[in-house]
């Protein structure tokens, strides 16, 4: 293949993951305390070998794909009268305890586990200040969480929620549609005075007529560059049969 083949065949790449963003954030569009995400490209520069200086200049430029840029801005709030549905209303995440370690989420769809745990739907415990699972005294017939993360019952407190913030939440990693983790490095900061409300759950921030624009001008660009590639293998074809007559 030469250098035209691989420049667009490096564009071509680049498409197709940004097509599977876009993709990931529709299917999400009801997910509650789903972040968007966007493609990141670059320009990345390659000296040409073995040639004279073509005019304009040595470098070829190849398509690079970067990065996912997240979007965390906050979905809306959407009242739902569960005592066990939680929401932020300002930053934080969170805090989970899964069988891979702490995890955080913005997604506080919560229900009682079968031994009065408080849980997210894949039965992952929510977490106190202390790290302990939050659990529901037996009995409990009235749970109020106040907007500081405060839980009580009529039985009296329990505890206060574990909600924690991150220096660079562009460094989180994302475990499946609602979890994320950070690096080894990074560290979660607790939010001592967090808006928790309770009896609303966040929406996902996708903006569904605008990730259906993106995804058909993605797809116009796929289409572009595969005509590109096309041209180019026809061009290919016919250098080679000419010289082939010449001999």
């Amino acid at each position: 293949m030469d250098t035209p083949g691989y420049v667009v065949l490096s564009r071509l790449a680049a498409q197709r993951r940004a097509q599977d963003v876009v993709a990931s954030n529709l299917a999400n569009a009801d997910t509650p305390g789903f972040k968007a995400s966007q493609m990141v490209f670059a320009e990345h520069l390659a000296r040409q070998q073995n040639t004279q200086t073509p005019r304009g200049g040595a470098e070829v430029a190849f398509t690079q794909d970067r990065a996912t840029w997240r979007d965390f801005s906050p979905g809306p709030l959407q009242a739902t009268g569960n005592p066990l549905d939680l929401a932020l209303s300002g930053d934080g995440f969170f805090a989970l305890q899964t069988a891979n370690g702490e995890r955080y989420t913005r997604a506080g769809r919560f229900a009682l586990s079968p031994n009065s745990g408080v849980v997210d739907a894949q039965g992952n415990p929510v977490l106190l200040q202390d790290g302990t699972p939050l659990v529901i005294p037996p009995g409990a017939t009235r749970i109020e969480i106040s907007g500081d993360g405060t839980v009580a019952t009529e039985q009296g407190p329990i505890g206060q929620l574990r909600v924690v913030r991150f220096a660079d939440p562009q460094r989180l990693q994302a475990q499946g549609d609602r979890l994320f983790t950070t690096p080894q490095d990074m560290a979660a900061e607790p939010v001592a005075r967090p808006a928790v409300v309770q009896g609303s759950v966040e929406g996902s921030n996708v903006k569904a007529v605008v990730e259906m624009t993106r995804m058909t001008a993605e797809l116009r660009e796929f289409q572009f560059v595969s005509q590109f590639v096309e041209k180019e293998g026809e061009r290919l074809q016919d250098s080679v049969q000419r010289i082939l007559k010449r001999k």
